[in-house]
């Protein structure tokens, strides 16, 4: 081969490596059919400015996820200009004293029942520094809850029970309390707990921050477990490396999470950036998304029958059977004066009985 040839064979393929790089622009995920939800530390948004909301406003446009759980927006004006230039998509986020953690979601999948901050007493500062925010919304007529959080970091990998400062032990009583929070009040509710946990989910149990949940199989599952105790390469904090940014599914979702139609993916933006991983830190975070895609079956309630309805309703109560008013979307046992009961999810503005 002439040194003309071999030079006009390199610049050939350098042309073709060029065409077929790919780009933000060849993002994908989402999916009609199912629901796609994502967590991601986004690293105090906007990292370098424009250049970040350019590029997380084509991201977000690209990727097409139902629902992000988002840590770390600093400047929440720059934020919400950036949602409001994403055709179909909308945020959610709190007013008053502002720890980072908001939703963004596709209007035409997601329908928001409400959105409230959890745990935000002073005496619950130590193990929840950012106060989670919970979103009640439907997907498809069925109802779910995302509490979205954002754990104290660092430490040294054990839990020191003498220390209530210890990070670890913070991180322990913040899974301790978010699954009292669920058992008390959303026991019988599709939840996903989500978000930077900061801490490792494989870890051995005796140093096991999240043992509160690794202790009840029955009653959740990491769905992200795998990408944990896999390679490195594939984890959602890249600069350790570890993997600190979880999904955690409540046993409603274990028959849907089991389907082979499942997707769980810690998404490598930055193999679409032509800067690599260098461009992604520089100009949108130091953390990988967690994506999860669920295919979801309806969820079957109980309704009364036509000679059940010359009973008179006598009582509304929420599923551990506290008093409460119809709101919908929620589960809730309608109690009449024959002394029956009947579970029920409505989403009709007036009750159902």
């Amino acid at each position: 081969m002439t040194t003309c040839t071999r030079l006009a064979f390199i610049g050939l393929l350098f042309i073709a490596k060029s065409i077929s790089a790919q780009t933000l622009d060849d993002l994908e995920f989402g999916s009609p059919d199912a629901l796609d939800i994502a967590t991601w530390n986004i690293e105090w948004f906007p990292k370098n400015g424009n250049a970040t909301i350019e590029r997380v406003q084509t991201i977000i446009e690209n990727l097409d996820i139902d629902l992000w759980a988002i840590q770390e927006i600093d400047d929440t004006t720059a934020f919400k200009g950036m949602v409001e230039g994403i055709e179909g998509y909308d945020y959610v986020l709190m007013d008053g004293w502002f720890g980072g953690l908001v939703y963004v979601y596709k209007t035409e999948a997601i329908e928001v029942l409400n959105a409230y901050e959890i745990y935000t007493a002073s005496t619950f500062w130590n193990p929840f520094p950012r106060s989670p925010l919970v979103l009640h919304f439907t997907f498809e007529g069925q109802v779910f809850y995302a509490i979205n959080n954002h754990f104290k970091c660092c430490g040294n990998g054990s839990i020191n029970w003498s220390d209530a400062n210890d990070e670890e032990t913070r991180r322990y009583e913040a899974c301790v309390l978010l699954n009292e929070f669920i058992q008390q009040g959303l026991s019988e509710e599709r939840v996903i707990v989500l978000g930077d946990l900061n801490d490792l989910i494989q870890e051995p149990i005796a140093n096991n921050v999240f043992a509160s949940f690794l202790d009840l199989p029955n009653e959740y599952v990491f769905a992200d477990m795998s990408i944990a105790e896999g390679a490195s390469s594939g984890w959602s904090f890249p600069g350790w490396p570890s993997h600190l940014d979880h999904l955690l599914l409540s046993n409603e979702l274990f028959d849907d999470f089991a389907s082979p139609s499942t997707v769980v993916s810690c998404f490598d933006i930055a193999s679409y950036m032509p800067g690599g991983w260098s461009e992604f830190d520089t100009n949108v975070s130091d953390h990988r998304p967690v994506i999860l895609k669920l295919h979801i079956a309806p969820t079957a309630v109980e309704s009364m029958s036509a000679s059940d309805r010359s009973a008179n309703l006598v009582g509304i109560t929420d599923a551990v059977g506290r008093i409460c008013t119809y709101t919908p979307g929620r589960m809730l046992l309608y109690h009449f004066d024959d002394g029956s009961v009947k579970k029920n999810v409505s989403l009709s503005a007036e009750p159902p009985y």
